[in-house]
């Protein structure tokens, strides 16, 4: 909640729609959409992908309700995200929810406003904050990368008080362009355990207690107020913040430190976007790859590890197969993605870091098998390149994701293949 609550006051600085290096900024209640997949540079939101085209929005619900635009996709896969404070989803607006074209309105907890005409759909968000993430699918080839320009200038959000039952269009391609702002390896730190205590009465706040929650924030609030008057208190819990950030919060950066354990080492969870109070998962995913989709818009599997419980990396080399049609059972797409050590994407040679539906040159073993080559160095084998997903430097890790997916995929019955070592 602190996460998402900080993202808000960065967006809330920003005065117009604008580019600021690999990234897109927003004033709130707007939101700023990519022309292509993401930079390999990005350093806002650990664990990016090169399947969709991105955008991002911050929500402040408490000013204005917000007005979404759904252009027309025709058949090309897409999904929005809006989720609450808490990365909870509050909106199914997708492809695979049969959505149609048109105006559709978020409004706040407390909104008791008069809907105008021409508004398909409202959907209620229980707190003030949150954040909006479009996902429009691309494939590899320039032909695909043409087309989906006729469709993310419709692609918009706006206050209520410039609706006018007109759709209107944005430039994407033409933003103002700002220097890149310092960036380290590792994602943008929006939680500051030196600021937790300060911070935490306005986020709870905006995010009332869930039934049956409501003895535990009394409690909480009780000691922040008791903090205010007494600065060794405060001291002593800000302390408190700095050691669960290190010894507890930073071992969950780790995928294989929690989750639903599967075959393979591989992980995944079930309650993506819908974490109730359910605080562990909650912050384990805000660590390690957070605002992920709920598990009928895509379902994510995680790896840090060989099949023999061996920790990833470019010393070594890996194959994932995929036996006959038994590639990532979806309506949609899927991909297999790779990230360095803070799970972002490393520069390659061939400017590759995923593998999936949109890689159009594939090439199958002859029993109708798939087998993806995963290591640093190129194949000496010609007939592997089409394969090859680039390893980065030190440890990595992996990532499936299932785009809309099929129930076996959903009910577990689908799981990821080992990612073996290759004898050298």
């Amino acid at each position: 909640m602190v996460n998402i609550y900080n993202r808000r006051l960065h967006f809330m600085t920003i005065k117009q729609i604008e580019r600021q290096g690999p990234l897109m900024d927003a004033p709130p209640n707007r939101l700023a959409m990519l022309t292509d997949y993401v930079s390999p540079e990005e350093r806002s939101v650990a664990c990016p992908n090169q399947d969709v085209v991105y955008g991002i929005g911050a929500l402040a619900l408490d000013l204005s309700p917000v007005v979404v635009q759904v252009p027309d996709f025709g058949d090309r896969f897409w999904v929005y995200q809006a989720v609450d404070l808490r990365t909870d989803s509050f909106v199914q607006l997708g492809k695979m929810y049969g959505t149609t074209p048109g105006f559709y309105l978020l409004v706040g907890p407390d909104w008791k406003g008069e809907v105008p005409k021409g508004i398909t759909k409202v959907f209620h968000c229980p707190t003030c904050t949150g954040m909006i993430a479009p996902r429009v699918a691309q494939n590899d080839t320039p032909e695909d990368k043409q087309a989906i320009q006729s469709v993310l200038p419709g692609i918009m959000i706006y206050p209520l008080a410039e609706f006018d039952g007109t759709m209107k269009t944005k430039d994407w391609a033409n933003l103002p362009q700002l220097p890149a702002p310092p960036a380290g390896d590792e994602e943008t730190q929006w939680v500051l355990p030196e600021k937790f205590v300060d911070e935490l009465p306005a986020v709870l706040a905006d995010a009332p207690p869930p039934p049956g929650e409501e003895a535990r924030y009394a409690q909480v609030l009780a000691v922040l107020a008791a903090a205010q008057y007494d600065p060794a208190l405060k001291q002593a819990m800000t302390a408190g913040a700095k050691e669960a950030d290190e010894l507890l919060v930073k071992p969950l950066f780790q995928f294989h430190n929690y989750g639903q354990q599967l075959p393979f080492y591989w992980s995944t969870i079930s309650n993506e976007s819908a974490f109730g109070t359910d605080y562990f998962t909650r912050t384990a995913v805000a660590k390690s790859n957070i605002l992920v989709n709920s598990p009928a818009e895509t379902k994510y599997f995680y790896q840090d590890l060989d099949d023999h419980g061996a920790r990833l990396n470019d010393t070594n080399r890996y194959t994932v197969t995929f036996a006959k049609g038994a590639t990532p059972p979806v309506n949609g797409f899927w991909s297999l993605s790779i990230y360095n050590e803070h799970h972002f994407f490393v520069k390659n040679s061939i400017n590759r870091f995923s593998i999936g539906t949109k890689t159009q040159d594939l090439k199958l073993n002859a029993d109708g098998s798939l087998t993806i080559f995963v290591q640093a160095e190129a194949p000496t084998d010609q007939n592997q390149l089409a394969n090859w997903l680039p390893a980065p430097k030190g440890n990595f890790s992996l990532y499936v994701r299932a785009y809309w997916p099929k129930p076996s995929i959903l009910d577990g019955s689908w799981t990821p293949p080992a990612v073996q070592p290759v004898n050298l």
